[in-house]
């Protein structure tokens, strides 16, 4: 042909071969994921055949981050990031701190030098944002509590990580580079001016998204809309998304990714952000894949075979030091058993920015090739292993549930908020609203609840939530309304309806199986997603049950003051 065909050829293929290997995998009842990555592997340059565009394969790679990340920012306000800050923010720095110590500890072992070892253990610290998502996405896990705060902990490690790859260029004639490499500018007054460059310009980028972004691109949507044309609509979307992410990089040295979230996070001031995250799906899943086969090509499988021990103690660091250091921590937060087990799932593998932090240290003199190859192995194992990773959770909690001694001393018995105060009056309590989980859905309801005068308890796993709820005067307790404990001190066995506003089935099972048998007569009001799980828990429930997210909290309310307030108390 007369013209180059390589981007083409690299999209066929790379889709095309993770296709069928995706149907592989599923027909192995593995995961499809490891399909894909098995693909990468095939057309990389480590196997023998056809090998694929590399560098157009991450470019198309990242398109895919990009567009996950406006996804996720289209869901997840500024609000639900705040609500997390608490724990999100010393959380990741902690965990990022561990994992570098684990890290370095072990390089040094095997006679690396302490700089190349610190450059190792952060480039194992710092999770895969696609990988994370789609596990929340996959689990129904993205809008609740503990999705919040693991979503909250990747955007501090995403931003950990562009201050530390703008900053180690300057370190790394402080850190010692190879001779073989140009040393940078040593001086402590080039590394201050760097440092605070790039606040000033990461602080410009988020206040000019927050304060102008906030106010033009929604109006731009409902412009768009406003010519009813479908075709418009869904390009003023990927064009938002991607110029924005690309506007961030170039002008503020931002991350792609986090130049997308930020973008998703102001267009989700607009009504119609629901139908852009849903019309931008297709586009966000194809590229996500070709994320996957990226990360394939990458994979040198002989270091398998060469430095066996060394992957080990790799994945070691990745899977169970750094994922044991955030299940602590979150302990240590006093969050449930639940959020711990979660949060650490999901921080349990390794991503994109590894790739870039392993590549700039190679480059810089400042990481082996073979270091390189470690971090691209414990990549592509801890990827394919994280769904296991999130199946072990349940039988972790009730293998730690069912010691007793264990389970008492991870939960927070001395918890001043997993309880109610000592001074709440008995009839406060008696006939009184149940009411789980306080988002967007159950905050409208408990406001509606408060203004009547009903008496109300709400039991939430945010413990900043339940403070601030607590300062209002209205009763809370922090806790997983999944656990009889929870529910007991709600004082569920008195109360005369549960509601539950989280839309998470398998644990709102749970709660009507405990209230059920704690207060058998008690009207149980539910949230869900689809008609399959609402047909499900009509059953189990006996109650009503309620689908969607706007209109569902109007609907919802409408019926529990219906069905909790006096006729003459509804009129006013």
């Amino acid at each position: 042909m007369p013209h180059s065909v390589t981007l083409i050829t690299t999209i066929a293929v790379s889709l095309g071969l993770a296709l069928l290997m995706g149907l592989i995998a599923h027909r192995l009842k593995l995961p499809v994921l490891l399909g894909y990555l098995t693909a990468g592997v095939i057309l990389g340059s480590h196997t023998p055949g056809f090998v694929a565009d590399m560098e157009l394969s991450g470019q198309l790679a990242e398109i895919g981050v990009i567009l996950l990340m406006f996804g996720v920012g289209l869901h997840f306000s500024l609000d639900d990031l705040l609500a997390v800050r608490r724990i999100a923010l010393p959380g990741a720095l902690v965990q990022i701190a561990v994992a570098t110590a684990f890290g370095a500890i072990v390089a040094v072992s095997w006679g690396w030098n302490l700089a190349v070892g610190i450059v190792y253990g952060v480039a194992l610290s710092t999770a895969s944002t696609v990988v994370l998502l789609r596990a929340l996405e996959q689990r129904g896990l993205l809008k609740s509590v503990n999705g919040s705060i693991a979503v909250g902990w990747l955007i501090v490690e995403d931003l950990a990580m562009v201050l530390v790859l703008v900053l180690l260029p300057p370190l790394a004639g402080w850190m010692g580079v190879d001779p073989g490499h140009p040393t940078p500018d040593q001086s402590g007054s080039n590394l201050f001016t760097t440092l605070l460059i790039t606040f000033g310009k990461v602080s410009v980028f988020v206040a000019l998204m927050l304060i102008v972004g906030k106010r033009v691109f929604p109006k731009l949507l409902w412009h768009v809309a406003s010519t009813n044309s479908q075709e418009l609509f869904i390009l003023s979307v990927i064009a938002v998304a991607i110029g924005i992410a690309y506007g961030s990089a170039m002008l503020f040295g931002v991350s792609f990714a986090l130049g997308a979230f930020f973008a998703g996070m102001v267009m989700r001031e607009s009504d119609l952000s629901h139908r852009a995250a849903q019309e931008s799906l297709p586009l966000r899943d194809a590229f996500s894949v070709l994320f996957f086969v990226s990360v394939g090509m990458l994979f040198d499988p002989n270091v398998l075979i060469e430095q066996p021990l060394r992957v080990l103690a790799t994945l070691g660091i990745i899977i169970v030091g750094k994922s044991l250091a955030a299940f602590f921590l979150v302990l240590l937060f006093r969050y449930p058993l639940n959020t711990a087990l979660t949060v650490s799932a999901s921080l349990a593998q390794i991503g994109e920015f590894s790739f870039i932090l392993a590549a700039l240290g190679v480059s810089l003199g400042l990481l082996p090739v073979e270091a390189q190859s470690l971090i691209l192995a414990g990549a592509f194992i801890s990827i394919t292993l994280n769904p296991l990773v999130f199946r072990i959770i349940e039988p972790a909690q009730a293998w730690i549930r069912a010691r007793s001694k264990l389970a008492l001393l991870l939960e927070r018995s001395d918890d001043p908020l997993a309880e109610l105060p000592t001074t709440v009056a008995s009839s406060y309590v008696t006939s009184h609203v149940v009411l789980v989980g306080y988002g967007r859905v159950g905050r409208y309801i408990g406001e509606a609840l408060a203004k009547k005068g009903m008496p109300l308890v709400v039991a939430e796993q945010n413990r900043e939530v339940v403070e601030g709820l607590r300062k209002r005067g209205i009763h809370a307790v922090a806790g997983d309304a999944a656990e009889p404990a929870v529910l007991i001190q709600a004082h569920i066995a008195r109360a005369a309806m549960l509601v539950i506003a989280v839309p998470d089935t398998l644990r709102a099972r749970r709660m009507i199986e405990i209230a059920r048998i704690l207060n058998p007569p008690i009207e149980i009001i539910v949230r869900t997603h689809n008609e399959e799980e609402a047909a499900l828990l009509r059953k189990e429930s006996g109650g009503e049950v309620f689908l969607g997210e706007h209109e569902l909290a109007l609907s919802m309310t409408r019926y529990v003051l219906e069905k909790i307030v006096p006729d003459n108390e509804r009129r006013k």
